[in-house]
């Protein structure tokens, strides 16, 4: 499932081409929105915006598009109105004079007056967006004090919308690793400083993912490893995917576990004791119980897989 990041994105490459132009075409595929086509035609798009997962698309006129692209929904945009060759389902097309905004596969979609939309079912149970510039690393660590959070393992946490918006499993596992955590660690038995270092967290991962396109190691971290030959894949994330592969900390292997029926990754070393600086370059690897800097974690990563 898309992530608040990727929603994120998404919204400003529709931004692009949408906002300020006259839609000429509006298209649902779903029977249910049909009739709605025609309240929309020939408005203009004055901004497009995200709630977390949510995509809202605002007309001048007073109604704004909810759309949240769940497991499989994708948004492309194309220049013209050649739409392309796919076997994806179209639930909503929006044509101006020289583009096409399509989104496929999803089916949360509906059409309400925009000032009844704080009232939606799933916009008005939901917490602060991650993505909103405005959110502060002490106001999300306020946020983990409270009753409702703080008795909770961040591993359950860091999954609920009502707690962030825009949280999903791959930054769930990035943003606790990053922070150095247990992930069955709960709130109210961090100390302040290990609160702080989360909030942080939790601001540096999910904004570095947008601003990177779903990249979440160091900048430094992944251009080195890109220098070596990896491909994306395996320069994206610290423990995401990385299951018996060596962490970029010490060297110790990713585990893989399941929380509420999702995968969780982490270091059983790291988290929530770190051997070593994470900063420096190169990391050193914790060997019969030592740190050394004689062999990086990149040499396995490129020569071997963990046993």
């Amino acid at each position: 499932m898309p992530e608040g990041p990727e929603i994120r994105r998404a919204a400003d490459t529709l931004a692009e081409v949408l906002e300020g132009q006259l839609i000429k075409t509006v298209r649902f595929g779903l029977p249910r929105l049909r009739n709605k086509a025609k309240q929309l035609r020939g408005h203009r798009v004055k901004q497009v915006d995200t709630r977390g997962k949510a995509l809202l698309t605002h007309f001048d006129h007073g109604l704004s598009i909810y759309s949240h692209n769940q497991l499989y929904g994708v948004w492309k945009v194309v220049k013209g109105h050649k739409l392309p060759d796919t076997t994806r389902s179209l639930r909503l097309l929006l044509q101006t004079d020289s583009h096409s905004a399509i989104l496929y596969s999803a089916s949360d979609i509906s059409v309400w007056p925009t000032e009844e939309l704080p009232e939606h079912p799933f916009l008005k149970k939901i917490g602060p967006d991650i993505m909103d510039r405005r959110l502060t690393w002490r106001e999300i660590a306020e946020r983990l004090r409270e009753p409702r959070f703080a008795n909770r393992e961040l591993a359950a946490l860091y999954l609920d919308q009502a707690f962030l918006a825009g949280n999903g499993n791959y930054l769930r596992s990035e943003i606790i690793q990053d922070a150095r955590l247990d992930p069955h660690a709960r709130p109210g038995e961090l100390t302040r400083g290990e609160l702080g270092r989360l909030a942080r967290s939790t601001l540096t991962i999910s904004r570095r993912s947008y601003q990177t396109g779903g990249i979440t190691l160091a900048p430094r971290l992944s251009q080195s490893l890109e220098k070596k030959g990896l491909t994306r894949k395996w320069r994206r994330f610290y423990v995401f995917g990385r299951t018996d592969y060596p962490c970029y900390h010490c060297g110790e292997n990713i585990l893989r576990t399941e929380v509420g029926s999702r995968r969780l990754y982490h270091c059983p070393n790291c988290q929530p004791e770190a051997c070593c600086e994470f900063d420096t370059f190169p990391w050193p690897v914790r060997e019969n119980g030592l740190c050394h800097l004689s062999r990086s974690p990149i040499s396995l990563l490129l020569g071997c897989r963990g046993s």
